[in-house]
This record gives structure tokens, C-alpha cells and sequence, in this order.
């Protein structure tokens, strides 16, 4: 019972790691992301005509 609780503990922890890891490399992405595309917003923004 006890090696069966260590071997389940191990996988969660490694799951929560590479969850971890995704999550921060989907952060970073976006971020990215944001940042360009706001950067375009703002440099066609004298290109606006009213």
C-alpha cells in the first residue's frame, strides 16, 4: 500500500511540474502577443481618418 501511495505522489508531482511549465510558456506567449498587436494599434493609429 505504502509504494503504492509513493508512486502516486511522484506522478503528481511530476504533473504538476510540467503543468507548471506549460502554463508559464502559454503566459509568456500571450503576453507577447498582447504586446504586439497593441503595439500596432497604436502605431496605426494616426493612419485613422474621421
Amino acid at each position: 500500500m505504502d509504494e503504492k501511495v509513493y508512486k502516486i505522489m511522484g506522478r503528481s508531482g511530476a504533473l504538476a511540474i510540467v503543468i507548471g511549465v506549460i502554463s508559464i510558456v502559454a503566459g509568456v506567449a500571450g503576453g507577447v502577443l498582447l504586446l504586439i498587436s497593441g503595439g500596432r494599434l497604436l502605431a496605426g493609429k494616426s493612419k485613422i481618418l474621421f
